[in-house]
C-alpha cells in the first residue's frame, strides 16, 4: 500500500497577472478531449443510533480510509501522519470538515463511466461499512444532530478557515460541517468557449437549486427551506461566495476572473508541512510581496491553484467549470447533474437554444432568482413569467437532445438521457426531493426525521432503459 504525503509540488514563482491568465489558457482542451468529473460528499452515522461518525474510534472515519486502502488498492495521504483522503489514479476521496466523505471522481468521457465508477464506489465503501455498522447518507444538510454535536476532521485548512469565517458570515460554520453536494466539472476549448458556458452555468444555478433542493430539516425538524444548503451558502462569506454579476458582463473573460481572485481575501498559505492563517490579506498583496507572513516572498502556481480552491461561488473557475449549486442527494440521483450539464454545454446546439431563454434577464432578475430560491424551490417565478418548474422542463427538452446527439450507448443500448428521467419527474411533478421528504415527514413519519436515515441512506444504482 502506497502512503502519499499532503504536500504541494514546487511550481514557478508568480511574477505578473499574465503568469496567472496563461495558467487558465493552459487548462483549455480541444472538444474530443473534453470529459466531465463528478463529486459527491455525503453524511456518515451508525446504524445503532443514527450518531454522527467521529474520525477516531474502531468505526470512525479513520477505520474507514485504512480499511478502504487495504482492501481495495486506494493510496493514503497522510497529514501529521494521519490518513486524511485516499487516491487512486485521477480520482479521489477525501474529507470535508464535519466528516462528509466525498468521492472526487475521474474525468470520465460518458455519464454510464460516471454510473460504472459510483457504483464501485459505493460497493466498496458499503463493504466497509457493514462490518462496522455504519453508513452514508445522501442529503443536502445534516437533518437532526446540532452543530454543537458535529465531529470536526483533522486537516489543517480546516482549522485555519474555522477561525476566519465566522467574521464573514454567521451560518459559515455549518456550511463546513453540516452540508453535502453533487458537482459536475466541465472542460472549455478556449477563452470563449469558457465564456459561453459559464454564463449558461451561472443563469441556471437557480434552476438547479431548485430541482435538487434536498434538504428541507436541521436540528430535526423542518427549517423553512426547501434547500437550506442553498440559504447557507448566502450566510458564508460575500468576499468568495454566491453570484458573480461581472459573467454577464461583456468583458469577461479569463483577465476578469483573475482580477476577481485576486482582490479576495486568502484564507491560508502552505509552508514547510503545514496551513497558516493568511490574516485575510487579497492575493493581490502576495503578488505584490507583501504577506506579512512571508515579507518579499512572491507567491507560486501552486499558491496561486490553492487560492482558486478557496473561492466558492455558484459556478468555480480552474483549468474547468465546477458548478456548485446543487444539494446532494441519494445514489440514484447523482448522474442526473452531469448529464444535464453535458446535454447543454458539450452540445452547441443546446447551449446557444439554453442561453436565449435566459438571455435577456437582467442583472436585478438574476440576483432576485437567486435570493428566492432557497426557499421556493421550483415554485420561484422567473423572468417572463411561469416558474423554475416550467423553466425546468424547457431546458430538460434541450438537454436531453444535446444527449441523444452524442448517441453514446451502454451496454443495455441505452444512450445517457436515462439519467435526466429523475430531474422529469421532479419538474413535471413540481416537486424536488425536499418537497417529497416534507410529504413523508408530516405523514408517514409522524413529524420525525428519523426515517430519512434509512430511506436515503447510500446503495449502488445501476441506469436501465425505460
Amino acid at each position: 500500500m502506497n502512503i502519499l504525503k499532503n504536500g504541494l509540488e514546487s511550481t514557478p514563482t508568480v511574477t505578473s497577472k499574465i503568469d496567472l491568465i496563461t495558467w487558465f489558457h493552459e487548462g483549455c482542451k480541444p472538444r474530443d478531449q473534453w470529459r466531465i468529473g463528478t463529486e459527491h460528499e455525503k453524511f456518515g452515522f451508525r446504524k445503532k443510533n443514527l450518531y454522527p461518525i467521529a474520525y477516531e474510534g474502531h468505526d470512525g472515519i479513520h477505520a474507514v480510509l485504512v480499511t478502504m486502502a487495504e482492501k481495495f488498492g486506494w493510496n493514503q495521504v497522510l497529514e501529521a501522519g494521519l490518513p486524511i483522503a485516499l487516491a487512486k489514479g485521477a480520482a479521489g476521496i477525501t474529507l470535508e470538515p464535519g466528516g462528509q466523505l466525498e468521492l472526487s471522481g475521474a474525468p470520465l468521457a460518458t455519464i454510464h463511466e460516471t454510473q460504472d465508477e459510483i457504483n464501485e464506489h459505493l460497493q466498496q465503501l458499503g463493504a466497509v461499512c457493514r462490518d462496522l455498522d455504519i453508513a452514508f447518507l445522501g442529503i443536502g444538510a445534516q437533518p437532526k444532530w446540532s452543530f454543537a454535536t458535529i465531529p470536526w476532521m483533522p486537516k489543517g485548512r480546516y482549522r485555519v478557515m474555522r477561525d476566519y469565517l465566522p467574521s464573514k458570515g454567521h451560518l459559515s460554520l455549518d456550511m463546513m460541517t453540516r452540508t453535502a453536494t453533487v458537482q459536475a466539472n466541465l472542460d472549455y476549448s478556449d477563452e470563449g468557449d469558457m465564456v459561453r458556458k459559464f454564463r449558461l452555468l451561472m443563469a441556471l444555478q437557480p434552476m438547479v437549486t431548485a430541482l435538487f433542493a434536498n434538504s428541507p430539516f436541521i436540528d430535526g425538524r423542518p427549517n423553512g427551506f426547501r434547500s437550506y444548503r442553498g440559504h447557507i451558502w448566502h450566510h458564508t462569506d460575500p468576499d468568495r461566495c454566491g453570484l458573480l454579476p461581472f459573467v454577464f458582463e461583456e468583458s469577461f473573460g479569463f483577465e476578469r476572473y483573475v482580477d476577481y481572485a485576486l482582490n479576495v481575501p486568502m484564507l491560508f498559505y502552505y509552508r514547510h508541512g503545514g496551513y497558516h492563517p493568511a490574516g485575510g490579506v487579497p492575493f493581490a498583496e502576495f503578488m505584490a510581496g507583501r504577506l506579512p507572513e512571508l515579507p518579499g516572498e512572491r507567491p507560486t502556481l501552486d499558491d496561486w491553484a490553492m487560492h482558486l480552491s478557496t473561492l466558492f461561488p455558484d459556478v468555480r473557475l480552474k483549468r474547468y467549470l465546477e458548478t456548485r449549486g446543487a444539494d446532494a442527494g441519494n445514489s440514484a440521483t447523482l448522474c442526473a447533474l452531469p448529464a444535464l450539464w453535458k446535454g447543454l454545454v458539450y452540445d452547441d446546439d443546446a447551449l446557444e437554444g439554453a442561453w436565449e431563454r435566459v438571455a435577456s434577464w437582467s442583472l436585478a432578475e438574476r440576483i432576485r432568482l437567486h435570493g428566492d430560491v432557497p426557499a421556493l424551490g421550483l415554485t420561484t417565478p422567473v423572468p417572463g413569467g411561469g416558474t423554475l418548474a416550467q423553466l425546468a422542463l424547457e431546458i430538460l427538452d434541450l438537454a436531453r437532445d444535446g444527449l441523444r446527439t452524442h448517441n453514446l450507448r451502454n451496454a443495455s443500448g441505452c444512450d445517457e438521457s436515462i439519467f435526466l428521467k429523475v430531474l422529469y419527474q421532479w419538474a413535471e411533478s413540481g416537486k424536488s426531493p425536499a418537497d417529497r421528504l416534507l410529504e413523508a415527514y408530516h405523514g408517514r413519519w409522524g413529524g420525525v426525521v428519523d426515517p430519512v436515515f434509512m430511506e436515503e441512506e447510500f446503495e449502488s444504482f445501476y441506469g436501465v432503459c425505460s
